[in-house]
């Protein structure tokens, strides 16, 4: 369709759009709305529109991203604007590599869109990219589309904007070791990534329970490694366990991997491979059995959990590893190179001649440090190369390799204590970031690992811990959302899992605090699904938002039973089913609940008595109040006996919803 004009494109270059912006900046009418927030942005009257005369000017520097552009606009519009090098002109979009903007850092710009026309600058190409995402979401969200559009006027809204992120690692998670998933889709994901301006894509490449990536010094790694037999059905916890019955796998070759990471890097996002060691490997196992410990031939793994099969610690098998890592290293250009570490259980390390030898000869304490000496000798590798070492949490046990990065996944604290120590940290915590956990209470939700994490809870998420100082803080590069796949089987369930909840931690990762308003962040979205439609992204719908009617504090509460009441007499306000969350947020023990009343001037109302629980593991921590009958004028107290378990650093919010 390209070379066609739009119907009304040439009488609209002349057309003269007036608006007229609301309080908060958020344009209802003409869809202003753009996810991430600015750091700084001014709304004015009128609007420039995009027509077929229109002209891409732009520098030498910045004719790249002046093509780019024309190509990302050229599909819905039906045409091809013209590129030209040279000076500003009126009826055109204008981008400059400007090195007086230093001050934006690595990935800021400037955007200012005028009546005669819009100008985008930026101090380096990645700012430039993005103020190509910010002015895209300027348009209509048909400008998504891949198809001609007829009969829309492009209308850029005039604004003043100079943005630049919080931090400088935003990223997604895609796990697919557990799942394989589609070039194809990772590519999709790719582009959804770059319009949220996040800049980082770590997968996770193997697993017990598949190895996803052509190794080419040793093949069967995929020829046996990227297969397994069937797969589990229902969760982890149901009894009996199920299986399908049907073989499942697939793996990237490494043509796959080139044509990914340059698609990527056209999008200015990182990939970030990870390669696990020593435990989550019984793929590799499976391909090489001398690689384990006890000798076994075992097959690739159909059950998901924690894995006693493990790496052995054998100087062949790091040897091993670092000819994978030599090949990986050839696929993947990022400075960052995962080897996970995490959830390695020592057992068979423990029963190992092998392994105990290895200790006694290294001069090591336990197994905790032989896993140390094992990822001590991949960050020595990597940093051989001109690389870094990142690796999860449990990379700290035994030792901390010198230049390695902590990826926080249990809870802060890993990433408090890398970060004191001098060593930079992502915050990935399961509380804020994992999105496989169920994004809602409500009936007919898709089958998830456990869990609560809505998405208010993702977007109210500071990835900085109170406890770092400022000099600490700097060590935080950012955080990233998980998408685990043990029960996401397919791209439209990845999706699901994962928007919005990705959109609002694009904002966190991006948007300073102070610019940050949840009620606000709900309106821009409700565009932004818009433009989500348009790209075929399968997102969970909004439900209706509960409100906040109380908090718990660390000292408020103990390991006895106790009554705590607060007073929801403004929330009340009629008969019907009303919906009491108790959601943990921070500290060192959970809250249980026993029961939870409704008291209306003093005379109970309604009531709900079961065990409930909320912290590291969320079970049954909603309550429901029916309230047959509502009285005018009365005092609505609500009580609730609860404790924290183990003591009293117990932190959540309380929340409530009508149904």
């Amino acid at each position: 369709m390209k070379g066609r004009k739009n119907n009304f494109s040439v009488f609209a270059c002349f057309l003269v759009v007036g608006f007229l912006a609301p309080a908060g900046g958020v344009w209802a009418d003409s869809g202003v709305s753009i996810i991430p927030e600015p750091v700084e942005m001014a709304v004015g009257d009128g609007a420039f529109v995009i027509c077929s005369e229109t002209r891409i000017v732009c520098d030498e520097a910045a004719l790249e991203k002046a093509r780019q552009l024309a190509e990302m606009l050229a599909p819905a519009m039906g045409y091809d604007l013209k590129v030209d090098v040279g000076g500003e002109r009126s009826n055109a979009i204008v981008m400059r590599l400007d090195e007086k903007l230093q001050s934006l850092g690595d990935e800021g710009y400037r955007l200012t869109v005028e009546k005669s026309n819009i100008r985008i600058a930026a101090p380096h190409q990645a700012g430039l990219f993005y103020g190509i995402q910010t002015l895209r979401q300027l348009m209509p969200e048909s400008i998504y589309s891949e198809d001609a559009v007829d009969d829309v006027t492009w209308a850029v809204a005039c604004v003043d904007i100079e943005d630049m992120p919080r931090f400088a690692w935003r990223g997604a998670l895609l796990d697919t070791g557990r799942h394989f998933m589609p070039k194809a889709f990772i590519l999709k994901l790719i582009d959804v990534l770059a319009m949220h301006k996040m800049n980082s894509l770590h997968l996770h490449l193997t697993d017990d329970q598949g190895w996803r990536i052509e190794i080419k010094k040793y093949p069967k790694l995929t020829e046996v490694g990227a297969w397994r037999a069937e797969t589990l059905v229902g969760h982890y916890y149901h009894s009996p366990h199920k299986y399908d019955g049907k073989r499942h796998g697939g793996f990237y070759t490494q043509d796959d991997i080139h044509e990914i990471v340059a698609y990527a890097k056209q999008r200015h996002i990182n990939i970030v491979p990870e390669i696990e060691m020593p435990g989550h490997a019984q793929a590799a196992i499976a391909a090489y059995p001398e690689l384990g410990n006890t000798g076994r031939k075992l097959d690739v793994r159909t059950i998901w959990g924690v894995n006693p099969n493990i790496l052995n610690a054998n100087e062949s098998t790091i040897l091993f590893f670092q000819d994978v890592l030599s090949e990986v290293l050839e696929m993947f250009p990022s400075e960052f190179i995962h080897i996970g570490g995490d959830e390695a259980p020592k057992a068979q390390w423990k029963a190992s001649a092998d392994a105990q030898k290895r200790i006694k000869e290294l001069g090591l304490k336990d197994e905790h440090e032989l896993q140390s000496y094992f990822i001590k000798r991949m960050d020595a590798f990597l940093a051989s190369k001109g690389r870094r070492l990142i690796g999860w949490d449990e990379i700290l046990e035994g030792g901390l390799a010198p230049g390695a990065t902590v990826m926080s996944w249990r809870g802060e604290r890993g990433g408090i204590v890398a970060a004191k120590a001098g060593h930079d940290v992502v915050m990935a915590p399961t509380t804020y970031t994992y999105f496989d956990y169920y994004q809602s209470r409500e009936k007919g939700e898709p089958l998830a690992i456990g869990g609560y994490l809505p998405l208010k809870t993702v977007y109210n998420y500071d990835p900085v811990p109170a406890a770092l100082s400022e000099q600490e803080a700097s060590r935080v590069l950012g955080t990233q959302g998980q998408l685990w796949t043990e029960y996401i089987a397919t791209p439209q369930k990845a999706e699901y899992m994962g928007f919005p909840r990705l959109t609002a931690l694009a904002e966190v990762a991006w948007t300073p605090n102070n610019r940050k308003d949840y009620g606000n962040f709900i309106e821009r979205l409700k565009m932004h699904l818009r433009r989500l439609d348009v790209l075929g992204v399968n997102y969970r719908r909004l439900s209706p938002e509960p409100v906040s009617v109380g908090v718990w504090k660390s000292g408020q509460t103990g390991e006895a039973w106790a009554i705590k009441e607060y007073d929801l007499t403004k929330h009340i306000t009629g008969a019907g089913t009303y919906t009491v969350t108790f959601q943990y947020t921070h500290g060192a023990h959970r809250l249980d609940i026993a029961s939870v009343e409704l008291l209306a001037d003093g005379k109970r109302v309604a009531g709900d008595e079961h065990t409930g629980t909320t912290g590291g593991a969320t079970r049954d921590n909603a309550y429901t109040l029916k309230v047959a009958n509502y009285r005018e004028g009365a005092k609505y107290i609500m009580r609730a006996k609860v404790r924290s378990d183990g003591g009293a650093d117990s932190n959540g919010e309380i929340n409530l919803l009508k149904k």
